[in-house]
């Protein structure tokens, strides 16, 4: 391995990797994975580790972008930890290589690249499939999923009203004093998502916290949890009401409970509504189902580099 590699921390990662250049660019390489254009991105589905002693998963994510010179691959612990726990329930790390020699050019901090362009994709979604007049936002959650769909969301559009729940009440507080804008904390989930427009779910749950008869016709839900076949977040009505849109039908298929479990019908993958084939049908209930992709993290990653030698 060569020594010249380029080491980032967390605040590195977040203070580099801004919203405005990173949506672009990920609704780019979404448009261009969709196309299924093998010469152009390589990108498996998730290769996935049961840590079963200690209830959690080692997975591990490449890719490859022929035409953007990327070679990529994140690596991601994740655990169901018990409630209460003071261990974190996610870590990942980044690494860039070389693609014609090899060799690692970067490692960084992973945390920050998922946090960041897991709640891009859902404001992409929801600027695609959100009713025209959206005023409510309810996130469900309190953890760093949690706090970027935040921090996007309220960049990007305005809304009235947001609400927070999280099964640990003094979670959900601590996450309203930590922020700048109002935010009401809730009680029950369903007093959270009632009346709601826009609905993100980024909780650890692995049996449904949402249930469709407490959703408003014509909401969009972004479903950032639920990351394995046996885990859901949302129930049965919900997911076979709404139009589903995924970022990946083949990740779908094989890693999302809440769509193998409850049976739900595919609509279309984000990448295709960005490419025209497919139509962002507004008017319905919407659910995009968000499992994460390595070139996603691989755009992110890039970016951070980018901004990082530009600085020098």
């Amino acid at each position: 391995m060569s020594d010249s590699f380029v080491l980032l921390n967390k605040c590195e990662v977040e203070r580099l990797l801004s919203y405005d250049e990173l949506i672009p660019r990920l609704e780019s390489v979404m448009g261009k994975f969709s196309k299924r254009d093998s010469s152009e991105i390589i990108q498996p589905v998730r290769s996935v580790v049961p840590i079963q002693p200690y209830n959690g998963f080692l997975g591990v994510m490449p890719s490859y972008m022929a035409a953007d010179g990327i070679l990529c691959t994140k690596m991601v612990t994740f655990y169901q930890r018990a409630e209460g726990s003071s261990l974190p329930s996610t870590q990942a790390t980044v690494l860039l290589f070389h693609p014609e020699r090899g060799h690692i050019t970067a490692i960084m901090d992973g945390e920050a690249i998922t946090a960041k362009r897991t709640a891009a994709m859902s404001a992409i979604s929801a600027k695609m499939l959100m009713p025209a007049l959206s005023e409510v936002l309810c996130i469900l959650g309190s953890g760093q999923q949690a706090r970027s769909h935040y921090d996007v969301f309220t960049k990007v559009f305005k809304f009235k009203e947001v609400r927070i729940w999280s099964r640990r009440r003094e979670m959900a507080q601590q996450f309203v004093n930590d922020l700048q804008g109002p935010v009401r904390v809730c009680s029950s989930v369903k007093e959270a998502v009632m009346g709601a427009d826009v609905i993100v779910t980024a909780t650890g749950a692995s049996q449904p916290l949402l249930f469709g008869e407490w959703v408003k016709p014509g909401a969009h839900i972004a479903a950032v949890g639920a990351c394995r076949p046996d885990w859901r977040e949302l129930d049965d009505v919900l997911m076979r009401a709404a139009v589903v849109y995924v970022d990946s039908r083949e990740g779908a298929t094989a890693e999302s409970g809440d769509i193998i479990l409850s049976g739900a019908h595919i609509f279309a993958e984000l990448g295709e509504v960005i490419n025209g084939s497919f139509p962002a049908q507004r008017e319905k209930t919407t659910v995009f189902k968000s499992l994460g992709m390595g070139i996603q993290d691989a755009v992110s990653a890039k970016l951070v580099l980018e901004k990082l030698k530009s600085e020098h």
